[in-house]
């Protein structure tokens, strides 16, 4: 009964994501006029407005960003934590959150304080956010298999996942993200820049506004929805194999429920991602709905939520779950008696 609890959980989830996948594409087709409008009232924003929601991200950064510091040093402080695999998929997960954590509240910044780059900067900048933000869903994807591997076939995880595996694994990762960028920067050399009387923007930079080819948005929109389809499938593959695999009297019971739930976990990680990348489609259409309303505060705690709040749960979650790596967090965040008295 339990474990039909899970499924049905798990297939509304699934449901969930697809239908974000399917009314994104019909928000996308109307979000251009409401993506100027919006950006023309956020131009007028108040200063006291401003500093409000840019004081309100970078303080929630800033707490974020140091928990991440330490869940960072602490997977490379001990040689169990660098020769393990599943930490080393953690610590990249984790690293490449943080990154996007940073350039994302960067960007933020730039546009709350109404500084507008030049195209090549702008590109630069969204180029390395989209690599990071893509980052992610491969990265839970290899660490889904190497769960499913740990539970169904233990005899053979020694071999298969291995340290050089592991690095193997990353790297393709890495290659893979890059070489999508490398695809998208092609499609951004179409647009005829000599044409324009200067390089300098005349809105605030972001993802959207380097679309400046219609093949641009149609590859990028193309490109998530296949990751993120890859991820979710990669992902449910995995836990129903472990499922099916803690049916059997050979299975360690243990093992098969802590991996299953460290699949949902990855799943939930996986949604949280997927509002990310829908931020801005979800932001024209709650725009649409309080045209009205100063929402300049929702802005801000929707980015809190979608960008930030993601980023710092992966290091949160994971880093709990883990006994080792709690006692870590429990030692830099929660100092003992003992340590004050000396201080």
């Amino acid at each position: 009964m339990k474990t039909l609890f899970q499924c049905s959980t798990l297939s509304q989830f699934l449901k969930w994501i697809f239908m974000v996948f399917v009314s994104s594409r019909g928000l996308a087709m109307s979000s251009t006029s409401m993506q100027t409008t919006f950006l023309a009232n956020a131009t007028r924003l108040s200063l006291v407005e401003r500093v409000t929601s840019a004081t309100l991200t970078t303080s929630f950064c800033l707490m974020f960003l140091s928990v991440n510091a330490v869940m960072l040093f602490a997977l490379r402080s001990k040689s169990v934590f660098r020769e393990t695999s599943r930490y080393i998929l953690l610590y990249n997960l984790l690293l490449a959150d943080t990154l996007q954590l940073t350039f994302s509240q960067l960007m933020y910044l730039l546009s709350t304080a109404r500084v507008t780059l030049s195209y090549p900067l702008c590109g630069v900048l969204s180029t390395l956010t989209s690599l990071l933000s893509r980052m992610s869903p491969l990265l839970l994807v290899v660490m889904s298999l190497e769960r499913y591997v740990a539970v169904c076939h233990p005899l053979r995880h020694a071999s298969i996942i291995t340290v050089r595996n592991t690095m193997w694994a990353v790297l393709a990762v890495w290659a893979f993200c890059f070489f999508n960028i490398l695809i998208q920067g092609l499609l951004l050399i179409m647009f005829p820049f000599e044409q324009l009387q200067s390089l300098q923007m005349r809105q605030p930079c972001n993802s959207n506004a380097m679309f400046l080819v219609p093949l641009s948005e149609l590859y990028a929109n193309i490109y998530t929805y296949f990751l993120f389809t890859l991820a979710s499938l990669t992902i449910v593959f995995s836990f129903v194999g472990v499922v099916l695999s803690a049916r059997s009297a050979a299975t360690d019971k243990h093992s098969a429920h802590k991996a299953r739930n460290t699949l949902l976990l990855h799943l939930v990680q996986l949604g949280l991602s997927l509002l990310s990348v829908f931020y801005s489609t979800i932001m024209f259409f709650i725009y649409a709905l309080l045209n009205n309303v100063n929402f300049s505060q929702i802005q801000a705690i929707l980015f809190v939520c979608f960008f930030l709040l993601p980023r710092y749960l992966t290091s949160l979650i994971y880093g709990l779950r883990d006994q080792s790596l709690r006692v870590v967090l429990v030692y830099f965040f929660l100092p003992s008696p003992r340590r004050v008295s000396r201080s």
